[in-house]
Formats: C-alpha cells, structure tokens, sequence
C-alpha cells in the first residue's frame, strides 16, 4: 500500500490547484444546452481563407473511416460504440476529412455525415460532445465552410449549440494542449459568426491564449509538452489562428493586438523547432508521445506556413541546441542525431511523457538507424506502459526500473531530471549530460552519458556513479536496418549493421556484453514492425559504444 501511495503523491503534488478541483468540477457541473438560434454568419470575402495543412483522407466510403490504421463501418458501429477504442471513436467526431486531401471529391458524402451526425448525436451526449473533439470539429466545420462551402442550416445551429457548450465546458482541470484547442475553437467561432455573442465568444478564447500562448510556447520555438507529434499540432493551430484572424481582422479586440502582434513570430520559432527535430527524410522524431499520422506532415505545414506568407526559415547548422526544450541536434558528416537531455515535461503536466531520459535517434545517409520505439496506443494496458518504459527507448535502464516512474495511461510519479549539462563544438562535437531519476533506487545510482562525435564516428560513453545490481544500454534499430555478426566475447563485442542503400555502420562495444533482442517499432497508431535492439549488459560502472561508418578507419 505505502509504494502505491508515495507513487500517487509524487504524481499529484505537482499539479496546479485548478486541476485538482477543476477535476472535482467538470464532473459534477453540467450546464444546460443553449438551444437559441445560431448568431448570423459573418460574411468572408472569397479567398480570405488561405487553404490549410491537408491529411491524406480518412472517408473511404459514404460510411466507412480509417484512423488509427483501422478500418471500420460507421451503420455497424454507430457514433460511439464502447467496443471501438476510445480515441478512434475520438477521430470519428473530429471530421479532419472535411479539409484532407482531395476533399472536394468527397463533398456528397461530407454533407450527409454532417447532417447526419446533427441527427444523431443531441447535445451534451456521447463521446462527440467531450471539449476535446467537440473543439476540434468546431475548426473543422468553419473551415470547410470557409473553402466556400455552404454549411447546412441545421449544421449553422447546431455549431453555435456546440460552441455555447464548449465555452462552459473548457478543459481548465487538464490545461495543455487541450485547453489551447478549445480557447482556439471559440476564438474561430468569434470570427465565424457575427453578433455580440460571436464577440464574447472571441473575448474569452483570447484571454486563454494570452496566457497560454507564451506559457506553452518556450523560448526556443518548443511546444511544452516536449512531444514532435503535440509540437506540429501547436503548429497548425497557430498557423490556423493567423489565417483566421486575415478573415476578419477587426473582430480581434485592440487590448488583444500586443499579443497577436507576435504570433508571426511565435509561428517562426515553432517551424525552426520542429526542422530541428526532424529526421532527414522530412518526418518527426520519436520523443514523449509521437507518431506519425496524427498531425499534419513537416512539408504539409511549411507549404501552409508559405501560403500565408511566411518567410523561410533558415537552417540550423551542424549543432542546434533547444536550450528551453532540453534537446540537441548534431550534423556531422552523413549522420544526423537527436539527442534527449530534457525534462519529461511541464512538472504539473506529465502526460504525454516517457521514460526516456538521455535517449537519442541517429540518422545515416538520410536513412534512420536508431529509433525509439513510438506510440501505436493510448490507454492503460500493459503495451502502453511498455512503449512508454526506458528500456523502448535508445538509453540506459538500471535494475529493470523505469527512469521516470511512468504509470496508468498518462502519469508520472517521481521523475528524472537532467543535470550538469555540457555541449563543446570543437574540435570535435561533444554532450555530456546526467540525470538524477535511478537516485530514488538504494544505491542512488547516477547515469551519466556522453556522446563525442566526428566526421567519421559517434562514441557513447555510459558510466554510472553509485550502487546497481544490473544495467543496460539498449539501441533499438530501425525496421530497414539489417545486423550481420563481426565479433564477440565475455565482454565486449562488434557488429556490422548493413543499410538499405548498401552502406555499413559497424557498433563496437567495451565493457559490457552485447547481444540482441526482437522488438517492435510503433512509427504510427495501430501499427507495429519487428525491429532489433542491441542490448548491452554492463560488466563494470561503464559501458563505451562505438558507431563507425567508415569502418576501415
């Protein structure tokens, strides 16, 4: 009982007193449905609306959906069936199809759905009225409508109920990216219709996001959730707001222009940040909850961020450091890495955090060869605790306990912090960071890594100062990555890791033993690839791990 209850302490003492008793409320406060007319619609003149980011389509049919890499039938399943998995049944209210790709092929059956989710699916009941999805098909209604598409009377009014619940139904209790979406739907819906109530509307979504805009969005261009998948979601809503308020920029209140006034930049500093933490081939890297398929893609966001004008970014050179984000990204040569020396997340919101302290992802030849291990779920079963776990990821894991005490769906008790944090440019590139989260072990032991790189090589030095039964080193590889046998012995050992482009990568190890396991690779929900990871057991307080990829030097 006692670990059970420190672990629940060391998760709640970090929250803000809102989410404590904003949980206590959003469950026992239900306001009334507001059922009144719907506001008049502002009139937009034709192209105000720069055409947004576009996903690849999700309607296959007049009924049937894919999200989550599943496919299913919307007059078998209706709008919430319980034994959907909740966040597919999330995506089916999201009505993202509305604006993805070729969207206007689709326009008969978008109708419909429309009119028929207003059938059947009344006010305040079911999963489609949660303030997430309900925040995020408000947007996606508006927009369609801005494309130039005629929004059905009965789809008018119930956007208008739909906004009207939202706005006493904002998710203050979890805050994060979930209060952003929902200040961002009634800022759009302010602009979308045009009355006194349409202004209140913008009036409150704004005083959000005064407050929000600069606490989520760190210095260096991080989203604070320190995710690559919730940072371009951040993106595209900030990218959405700046379009929306070109339809109709005199609604904004004067008292609001100083903060909006720097959101052109505030969108700068998000497509820098996420340049840096993509991999060559142009998609995200797996740090926190990632996945790709959920946002919108990099190159779908810089075309949007070039159709409203934004200047291009300029790039970040062989060593980019996010200082405020806590990550390092280093060029040398054909290799591109990724390196983890952040904090899981905002203390007061863990949620979407794993394990994963001082991890890194490598690139070779625009080719991935070192990947955490992703996201394919939610929820609380044993693979997403799994997934979410150290050893899922490109570290050190200490007496088979997690760096972070990560548990449930998306908490954390008791959590690694990075400390002593050294980056060196010349003559060759060098971090060297440790973290305190194995000090809560008896022997408080301390990992420590260092990576040095040159043109040539990456060396990674583990050490780890204090008392440990057992450690390892795990490197997962990449699906396209194939492991041919070198060498090996009691302790130490090589392998010769082959590319798909033919080039070689030799792994040296001293000072611990080296063998493989099969794992999987989660690069999206619902998906999973065998892949392989270099386990290497620790034989002493140091482990060195040579990646070469000129192996004959």
């Amino acid at each position: 009982m006692m670990p059970a209850f420190r672990r629940y302490w060391n998760t709640v003492r970090f929250l803000k007193p809102v989410q404590v008793y904003g949980r206590v409320w959003f469950r026992l406060h239900r306001p009334r449905v507001d059922s009144r007319p719907a506001p008049p619609l502002r009139p937009v003149r034709p192209g105000a609306w720069v055409p947004s980011a576009a996903r690849p389509a999700s309607l296959l049919g007049p009924q049937r959906f894919r999200f989550l890499n599943d496919t299913r039938d919307l007059e078998v399943h209706g709008w919430d069936d319980p034994r959907v998995d909740k966040l597919w049944r999330y995506n089916l209210h999201y009505f993202d199809d509305l604006n993805a790709r070729d969207a206007e092929a689709r326009l008969p059956w978008q109708r419909a759905l429309l009119e028929r989710w207003v059938r059947e699916n009344p006010p305040a009941k079911g999963t489609g009225w949660e303030p997430y999805p309900t925040s995020l098909r408000i947007v996606n209604w508006i927009k369609w409508a801005w494309r130039g598409n005629a929004l059905p009377d009965e789809c008018a009014h119930s956007l208008a109920i739909q906004v009207r619940w939202l706005s006493r139904r904002l998710e203050t209790h979890l805050l994060g990216n979930h209060l952003f979406v929902n200040a961002k739907a009634l800022v759009m819906a302010g602009l979308f219709f045009g009355d006194v109530e349409a202004a209140r509307w913008v009036e409150q979504g704004m005083r959000i996001l005064a407050e929000q805009v600069p606490e989520q969005i760190l210095p260096d261009g991080g989203q604070f959730e320190l995710s690559p998948m919730y940072h371009a979601l951040a993106l595209e809503d900030m990218l959405d707001l700046v379009n929306g308020m070109a339809t109709a920029p005199s609604v904004i209140p004067s008292r609001w222009h100083a903060a909006t006034r720097d959101w052109p930049g505030v969108v700068a500093s998000l497509r820098r940040w996420l340049a840096a933490m993509c991999h060559p081939d142009g998609a995200i890297s797996f740090f926190n909850d990632a996945a790709i398929g959920i946002a919108a893609s990099p190159a779908e966001l810089e075309g949007y961020a070039r159709r409203l004008g934004c200047p291009d970014i300029a790039p970040g050179g062989a060593l980019v450091r996010l200082s405020q984000s806590g990550y390092v990204r280093v060029e040398r040569g054909p290799a591109v890495a990724l390196l983890d020396v952040a904090l899981v997340g905002p203390d007061y919101l863990p949620a979407h955090a794993h394990a994963d302290t001082l991890s890194f992802e490598l690139s070779l030849f625009g080719t991935r060869v070192l990947v955490n291990s992703g996201t394919s779920r939610y929820g609380s079963d044993a693979e997403r605790q799994r997934q979410r776990g150290t050893a899922a990821h490109n570290t050190v894991i200490i007496d088979g306990e997690n760096s972070s005490e990560v548990w449930s769906g998306f908490r954390v008790g008791r959590r690694g912090r990075p400390v002593g944090l050294e980056v060196t440019g010349v003559p060759e590139i060098t971090v060297r960071c440790s973290h305190d989260g194995y000090r809560r072990l008896p022997g408080q032991p301390l990992h420590t890594r260092q990576w040095s790189f040159d043109a040539r090589r990456l060396v990674v030095n583990d050490s780890i100062s204090g008392v440990f039964r057992e450690a390892q080193a795990r490197y997962h590889l990449h699906p396209s990555i194939t492991v041919h046998e070198c060498s090996g012995s009691g302790e130490g050992g090589a392998v010769d890791l082959r590319l798909p482009g033919g080039e070689q990568l030799r792994v040296t190890v001293s000072g611990g033993r080296l063998g493989q396991e099969r794992t999987t690779w989660h690069p999206e929900f619902g998906m999973a690839q065998p892949n392989l990871c270099l386990a290497i057991d620790f034989t002493g307080p140091s482990v060195r791990t040579e990646f070469a990829w000129d192996p004959g030097l």
